[in-house]
């Protein structure tokens, strides 16, 4: 157990080689990765979102798909699609973009909504339905999305459904100026950061990680706690939409991953808190 961890942080130091003063950040998002859920992360476009997305990919040893999102980006890029292959007579399969273990999807707010709902079913059941037919994604699946800030020029709401199925949402903030300034003295080395990140772990690891996750205690009390600052959301008149059944789940999962992450096996306050801050 004690190595996954030094795995799973070793994966934090290697993304932090490209991205500069945002240790808080890179803790969440690989919680949320252990927790196996997803991560969408907002902000101005600059602050170094897709930098922070792709160095994550180049730290797990996973099959990696990239998305760029724009208004003509289909449902089929991403579930795949059927053509006929004239030498067998049958119809063969073209697996999408989310066939994969690790979907960068790239201001994933510019394209159409019929597109951003194909990734419903997929998030949620790590599947694509094609022509009748299930086909699974890879194991373990998770995607990393960015989107710029509401009223950006050419984006739109994500609906409820799709902002519900990320388990953590990020905002990656201005550098401070000695972060801004080895910012700009990295950007002048000839080999880029991204270059020098290794692979530390693979997706059999992954997954084992998960599992050692998912076994971590939680007490009855604990439970009751998430349980009221859910209730909390819920009645809090400032609060348009409360926290779902779904988002209790998450919260639980990611305060076992941190739990986890900092050498415990079992889950205390602190650990809601850190992902929830009351």
């Amino acid at each position: 157990m004690e190595e996954n961890r030094c795995r799973a942080r070793s994966v934090i130091g290697e993304v932090e080689k490209s991205v500069v003063g945002k240790t808080d950040i890179l803790r969440k998002v690989m919680t949320a990765i252990l927790a196996g859920g997803h991560v969408l992360i907002e902000d101005i476009p600059g602050t170094g979102k897709t930098t922070l997305a792709l160095s994550f990919s180049h730290a797990m040893g996973l099959k990696v798909n990239r998305v760029q999102f724009t208004p003509d980006v289909l449902p089929a890029d991403l579930s795949g699609f059927t053509i006929y292959d004239k030498a067998s007579g049958t119809f063969v399969y073209q697996p999408g973009a989310a066939i994969c273990n690790l979907l960068l999807a790239d201001e994933i707010n510019r394209t159409s909504p019929k597109t951003q709902s194909a990734l419903l079913e997929v998030m949620e059941e790590h599947q694509v339905t094609v022509d009748g037919k299930t086909h699974r994604t890879g194991e373990p699946f998770i995607v990393i999305a960015t989107e710029n800030p509401v009223g950006s020029a050419g984006t739109q709401l994500l609906p409820e459904s799709q902002l519900d199925r990320f388990m953590s949402c990020v905002s990656m903030g201005y550098p401070t100026a000695e972060e801004e300034i080895e910012i700009l003295k990295r950007e002048q080395s000839i080999e880029k950061t991204r270059e020098r990140i290794d692979p530390v772990v693979n997706a059999e690891e992954l997954i084992e990680m998960q599992r050692e996750v998912k076994e971590v205690f939680v007490h009855d009390r604990i439970f009751g706690y998430i349980v009221e600052l859910a209730k909390a959301t819920r009645e809090n008149e400032w609060t348009e939409l409360g926290l779902s059944p779904r988002g209790t789940v998450a919260l639980t999962a990611m305060a076992k991953a941190c739990a986890w992450l900092n050498g415990r096996e079992y889950v205390v306050p602190s650990d809601v808190q850190e992902i929830f801050p009351c």
